[in-house]
Order: C-alpha cells, then sequence, then structure tokens
C-alpha cells in the first residue's frame, strides 16, 4: 500500500486508526487551528503528490464544523496534487435532507453534496446512506456500502427460529428484507406516519409478530422517536421480545438511555459509523465495527477491483 495517504478528520480518529491497521498503512496527521477571528485552518502533515489519498469523516456533531473541515482537507489534498481524492464518509448527516417537502426548502443532501464535489473529491465511499436517491446527487463516482453483512453476522449467534425482523416503516422495507433473507427469517414493517422531527405515528404493523422474538432494523437510531412507537405497537400485537440493530447510532438526546430502560429491548446493536462516547454506552449496547468492511473497500477501490462483489451471497440479490 506505498502508493496510498490516509488522514482522518477530528470527528472520528478510532475509526480511521482501525481501518489503516487493517490496511497496514500509517494513519498521516493532520492539523487543525483556529485563528482569532474562529475560522478554521487545515494542513494535511504527510505526502499527498501523486497519491491515492482517502480522507476519513463522517458527518457528526457537531455536524457544520467537521464539514467545513472536512471541505478544507479536500481542498488541501488537491492543492497538494493528490492523484485522485476519496472522501470516506462513513455518516452522511445531511442524507435526511433528500427532497422539497415543503415550500422554499433547502435540499441539503444535494447542496452538501455539490461541495465536496467543488472542493475537489474524486470519488465518495459511504455506508447505508437514509434515502437510496441521495447516490445520484453526486456528480462523481459513490460506493455505497451497507452493514448487513456484519449485522447479521452478529445475530446468526442467536436462535431464530421464532424470530422475524421488523422494518419501522415501508421505506425501509427493502432493506429489512434483505437482512431478513440473510438471517432466514420472515419479515413485517410499520405503517409510519411523521409529523415533525420528532413526532410520529406507527397505526400498524405489516406482518406476523405475535408471540414472535423481534429485530428491528433501522438505518439509523437519532433521538428514538420511531423506535418508542414501534415498540407499543409490538407490545400491543404480543411480540415476546425486541432487540434493536441500526447502522448508524447517533442516539441523540438521550436516546440510548431511554430505549435501554424499555424492559422488552434485550439488546441494542449498531455499528461504529459515528462515535458514541463511553459515558454515554449502556449494558444492552453492542457496537460493531465497520473498519474491516470500509477498509476492504478502499483496497478494492485503489487497486482496481469491484467494491460491489463485497455483498455478493450465492443464493441472493443486493
Amino acid at each position: 500500500m506505498r502508493e496510498i495517504a490516509v488522514f482522518s478528520g477530528s470527528a472520528h480518529p478510532g475509526l480511521a486508526a482501525a481501518i489503516c491497521e487493517y490496511l497496514d498503512t500509517p494513519l498521516l496527521p493532520v492539523r487543525v487551528d483556529r485563528f482569532a477571528n474562529d475560522c478554521l485552518e487545515v494542513q494535511l502533515q504527510g505526502n499527498c503528490r501523486e497519491r491515492d489519498v482517502f480522507l476519513v469523516q463522517p458527518l457528526v456533531r457537531p455536524v457544520q464544523e467537521h464539514l467545513v473541515e472536512l471541505l478544507m482537507m479536500i481542498d488541501a489534498a488537491r492543492g497538494a496534487s493528490a492523484a485522485r481524492t476519496t472522501v470516506v464518509l462513513p455518516h452522511y448527516a445531511y442524507a435526511r435532507s433528500d427532497k422539497k417537502d415543503t415550500p422554499r426548502i433547502s435540499i441539503g443532501g444535494r447542496l452538501v453534496a455539490d461541495l465536496l464535489v467543488a472542493a475537489g473529491a474524486s470519488r465518495i465511499l459511504t455506508m447505508t446512506l437514509h434515502s437510496p436517491q441521495v447516490h445520484g446527487f453526486f456528480s462523481v463516482p459513490v460506493d455505497h456500502l451497507h452493514a448487513l453483512r456484519e449485522l447479521a453476522g452478529y445475530f446468526a449467534q442467536y436462535d431464530l427460529s421464532n424470530t422475524t425482523v421488523v422494518s419501522p416503516d415501508l421505506g425501509n422495507a427493502k432493506e429489512a428484507a434483505r437482512f431478513a433473507r440473510r438471517l432466514g427469517v420472515p419479515v413485517a414493517a410499520g405503517a409510519k406516519q411523521r409529523f415533525a422531527d420528532d413526532r410520529v405515528s406507527i397505526s400498524s404493523v405489516i406482518g406476523d409478530v405475535a408471540g414472535r422474538d423481534i429485530i428491528v432494523l433501522d438505518d439509523e437510531i437519532a433521538k428514538g422517536s420511531t423506535v418508542l412507537e414501534l415498540l407499543d405497537r409490538l407490545r400491543e400485537l404480543g411480540a415476546r421480545s425486541v432487540r434493536l440493530a441500526c447502522t448508524h447510532g447517533l442516539f441523540a438526546a438521550g436516546a440510548l438511555k431511554r430505549l435501554g430502560d424499555q424492559p422488552d429491548v434485550v439488546e441494542i446493536v449498531c455499528t461504529d459509523t459515528v462515535p458514541i462516547p463511553v459515558s454515554d454506552r449502556i449494558e444492552k449496547l453492542r457496537v460493531l465495527s465497520i473498519a474491516p468492511a470500509l477498509a476492504e473497500a478502499m483496497r478494492r477501490i485503489h487497486d482496481g477491483e469491484s467494491v460491489s462483489a463485497l455483498f455478493d451471497v450465492p443464493g441472493t440479490v443486493d
């Protein structure tokens, strides 16, 4: 991996270090300073000239701070004559802003995609976008990974003979169906209507959940309002136990504790696309590493190999 250069912003250096460990390549340093007028200055402290540069930076809180930092990293790589700059974006926070559903509203997902490309991004490597159409917001190649293999590998340790995978809404039902196929179990979905960012209603659950062990699968859990609403419906329908699974464990505003306090929630499983402070973690939480998947995708991008082959599973179509 002599021609590869990996840098990390300040959003999630632990994930970047784990990726570099799998790649057996050093994580090169980045200097981030702040001027007296509160402007940032970013310097990549490693050789980029004619190298394959990878910049690891999920958009996590404070999102705007980390976004500007990432834009400056991309610009610095371009100015340093990088042969190609791939943005490794494990969590794309602006993927939620994917449509014009009210008058005079900005489609942030597309705007930020344009900013990344304008700064000099040659390629995007991301994971589990909130909406599939966000993939098309970028005018450069996008490798869109998912964490279904890692999550399914974890749940395979359990007896799943009485298990149903449940999607909180119909929009995520396709991913839930793929996950259920990997586990060899049936799937169900909630009929959800959203009224505000933290106010939703799930009128019913389509599928058999009575007396069954449930794995709720979602792309991300932020405030947990959708999951709490779904838990009410599952209780009414007589579900036996519930495990929660998601790719992005944002757990904002004390959501992790609220969910962990639910007596019928046995376990909460997420990946490390976003950092979860040790002080916020609870006994029911399990965090799976996606560093191996990201590292292998980066290696394949560098070597010109297929990234989609990472998802090939005999007998299934992903």
